[in-house]
């Protein structure tokens, strides 16, 4: 009989059903249809005499093959009996095509040339220890164990009655060796209670084919070995509560394809779909792993069959839907491209070599009620990506968990959706990237914690919008970046007309940024509360970059932050703010914050720039803080701006005078006068200049008030040494002579003695007065001295 045609574009093994043969009867006999006849009723024993005894009468109701090759072939026939091969040494190809067997047929530790089953319908298949030198096929076969079967290998096996070591499986090829591929392609394999394939330790030369295979029960392939791929695009594995796929130790010598299989003009694309778990820790695949478009569901409540899993550990997780720790692959991981995932996927420890792709994908868990919370919907810890992680268009309903992760390329997150309200959603720590951190345009709900990251490009995470955050009694933060690393900028920007928003505040204590931090357009509010009362908006944190170091800081809101700005011991060479940042609703925290510059220079003639800037410090601030003044006027006086620099310094003193005003209740007004005189007078010694215009004018008034005044000590001659028009103090200074401009001089200069100051007598508002012009004179001169001095200094420095 020929051999039917093999369609191009397949793999070996791998037919288009529906395709009559040139010779085929004109009705062949259909096993799954229940009225249609079998053109043949064969007892199995004696299709098996002519491997039994010689004679000519061998082979009956067997059709060799009209060639010379090792084939024989049995066609739409009903097999009654037991078809037993055990232990057979036989260099011949089976072939059954439309066949129905009563009783599985038994090939264990048989030596064929090899076994096919096209469109057969079997009880089962007992292969344990096979040896095959071409492929075994179950194309397009119905393999059901009948419910209400004892047979020793198909049949589940419990409690006391249990044999350990024997399968309870509907299809059977532990530790065979198959020098050719292993095709299920189309085959549908029903045994709920147990196994539905046990292939433990099955070693292919070729690829395992399982195109569009229905498994109703757990299909089992730990320690499989193959040459090349493993294919279960379109296959449909069910075992509900259970491993849906058990491969423990697979070694895949191509690659793992669970994907959508569209092959074929006359059937429809149909994905990968399992129920349960697709257990495959220590896989090792040579080629990809792609699981593009497939639908994975574990039942997130209900009973758990696996005892491994049910189990408090934190680091277990309950309800997986693919268990791939320790994986090791040597090209892509594909999780994308329509992939409808209800379970965790768990990559623990995995090594990838190239891509992890993640694009288009929707992953969901059930979120976990008490602690401990559990829900994690991606699971990569301590993982190595060699390539880009992809995760475009992402939605994940759970935790996506990336602590430890190695990525040598770059993760790639845009347009996302991550929900996990009230914890943790997107958790990073201590993850290194050698390229980019990208989490643009992403809604994100939870806390999305890159805590300790290193990246060597830049973290960006424009147009993100992050809302209900983890809040704990530590803290309360919707994006941690605490002591992050970054090689160049982090960009907390605007993208596209979309803000990057967060309901939460940003946390960047100690990080170390190379290049910008850059908040332009961004609009950050604090923890999230039930009607805030004012005071609890002000103590709120929108942005904590405490200890933070960058090259540049944009600080360039849309929006004044919703709380508190905190840049407590942070460094910058450039600092761009805008107007927003310094409305902040909470004040700024700016102690011990440095900046070398700004990225508007002021001009050395703006003072319009410069008292706008020192009302919004003093307003933001909210009190007296010597430090930010001080930083202030030590970065216009490195670019030269002296004159600003020294205003900057006298509005410090008067904020000072007035804080201590407020708090002396008492002597508040003194303080008060003191302040102003200074402020006025000298300009708190920052205004040297002014102390010598007050000097001159003191001096012509004091000229005047001695000069026009005359002292009634001049009628009394007995008493006084009246000389000229003023009297002196002692007779024997008879060769003075009265000059008021040179007795003010003498008043007013504390230091130098001209010989008129205490040598003249003085009653009444005289003597007060020079007693004022005397003080005001010590004022003046020390005022003088003190600015002097301070310029000598700044001058030596």
């Amino acid at each position: 009989m020929p051999v039917r045609r093999r369609l191009t574009g397949r793999e070996n093994g791998e037919a288009e059903v529906g395709h009559p043969e040139p010779d085929a009867p004109p009705r062949p006999f259909n096993p799954f249809d229940p009225d249609s006849e079998p053109h043949y009723v064969v007892d199995a024993a004696e299709l098996l005499r002519p491997f039994t005894e010689t004679g000519p009468t061998g082979l009956l109701r067997w059709r060799k093959q009209s060639t010379n090759a090792p084939i024989v072939q049995l066609e739409n026939a009903y097999i009654r009996g037991r078809f037993d091969l055990r232990g057979a040494d036989l260099q011949y190809l089976f072939r059954f095509e439309r066949c129905w067997f009563e009783e599985s047929p038994d090939v264990r530790e048989a030596n064929l040339l090899g076994l096919v089953f096209r469109r057969c319908r079997l009880p089962g298949l007992k292969a344990r220890n096979i040896r095959s030198r071409n492929d075994v096929r179950l194309i397009n076969c119905l393999v059901e164990v009948d419910a209400g079967s004892v047979d020793g290998e198909t049949t589940v096996r419990r409690g006391d009655g249990a044999e350990r070591g024997m399968p309870d499986a509907a299809v059977n090829l532990t530790d065979g060796v198959v020098e050719g591929s292993v095709v299920l392609t189309r085959t549908k394999i029903v045994h709920p209670r147990g196994k539905a394939v046990h292939a433990d330790r099955l070693v292919v030369t070729g690829a395992l084919l399982a195109y569009r295979l229905e498994a109703d029960g757990e299909v089992r392939i730990p320690g499989l070995r193959t040459g090349g791929n493993v294919n279960f695009s379109g296959a449909q594995l069910s075992n509900p509560g259970g491993f849906a796929l058990n491969g423990n130790g697979v070694r895949v010598g191509g690659s793992l394809l669970c994907e959508v299989d569209s092959f074929g003009v006359r059937t429809k694309p149909r994905r990968f779909s399992a129920d349960g778990m697709l257990y495959m820790p220590s896989l090792n695949v040579s080629g990809d792993i792609n699981f593009r478009g497939a639908r994975l569901n574990m039942a997130q409540s209900g009973e758990l069959v696996v005892d491994a899993w049910k189990t408090g550990d934190w680091y277990v997780d309950p309800r997986p839907a693919l268990i791939a720790d320790r994986l090791h692959v040597e090209g892509n991981v594909e999780l994308s491209d329509q992939l409808d995932v209800t379970g965790t996927i768990r990559l623990v420890n995995a090594h990838v070599g190239g891509s992890l792709r993640l694009a288009d994908s929707h992953i969901r868990v059930l979120p976990s009620q008490q602690p401990p919370y559990r829900d994690r919907a991606v699971h990569l810890d301590g993982s190595e990506i060699n390539g880009d992680l992809d995760g475009k268009r992402m939605r994940a309903e759970g935790q996506v968990r990336l602590a430890d992760v190695t990525v040598r390329g770059n993760v790639l997150i845009s347009d996302a959706v991550f929900a996990h309200p009230a914890r943790d959603v997107v958790s990073a720590r201590r993850s290194r990237v050698s390229g980019n951190l990208q989490l643009r345009r992403c809604s994100v709900e939870g806390t999305l914690r890159l805590m300790g990251m290193t990246v060597g490009g830049s973290i960006d995470l424009r147009g993100t919008d992050v809302t209900r955050p983890e809040i704990t009694d530590a803290g309360s933060w919707a994006v941690d970046l605490r002591s992050v690393q970054v090689a160049r900028s982090v960009l907390l920007t605007a993208d596209r007309e979309r803000p990057f928003r967060v309901r939460g505040g940003v946390t960047m204590d100690g990080a170390v940024v190379q290049r910008q931090l850059d908040l332009t357009g961004a609009e950050l509010h604090g923890p999230p509360r039930e009607n805030p009362t004012p005071h609890e908006v002000d103590e709120s944190v929108a942005l904590d970059a405490g200890d933070t170091s960058a090259d540049e800081f944009v600080l360039a809101p849309d929006v004044p932050p919703r709380g508190k700005v905190v840049l407590q011991r942070s460094r910058c060479g450039t600092l761009n703010d805008t107007e927003a940042l310094w409305h902040a609703q909470g004040g700024l925290v700016l102690e011990d914050f440095r900046y070398d510059g700004l990225a508007t220079p002021i001009e050395l003639d703006d003072d319009v720039t410069v008292r706008k800037r020192l009302a919004l410090l003093h307003d933001a601030i909210r009190g007296y803080r010597p430090g930010p003044y001080d930083q202030f006027a030590a970065m216009l006086r490195a670019c030269g701006n002296e004159e600003h620099a020294d205003t900057v310094l006298l509005k410090k003193q008067q904020y000072r005078y007035e804080s201590l005003a407020k708090g002396h209740r008492f002597l508040g007004g003194g303080v008060r006068l003191w302040s102003w005189l200074q402020r006025w007078m000298v300009g708190y010694g920052y205004r040297p200049v002014r102390a010598l215009a007050w000097l001159v004018v003191l001096l012509v008034a004091g000229s005047l008030w001695f000069g026009l005044r005359s002292d009634d000590c001049t009628t009394d001659t007995e008493r006084f040494e009246v000389i000229g028009e003023r009297c002196a103090v002692n007779r024997d200074d008879t060769g003075l002579e009265w000059n008021p401009v040179l007795y003010t001089a003498d008043l007013l200069v504390p230091i130098a003695d001209f010989g008129n100051k205490g040598r003249w007598y003085m009653a009444d508002e005289d003597k007060w007065v020079s007693t004022g012009f005397t003080a005001m004179g010590w004022v003046l001169a020390t005022t003088v001295a003190a600015g002097v001095t301070r310029t000598l200094r700044r001058n030596g420095s």
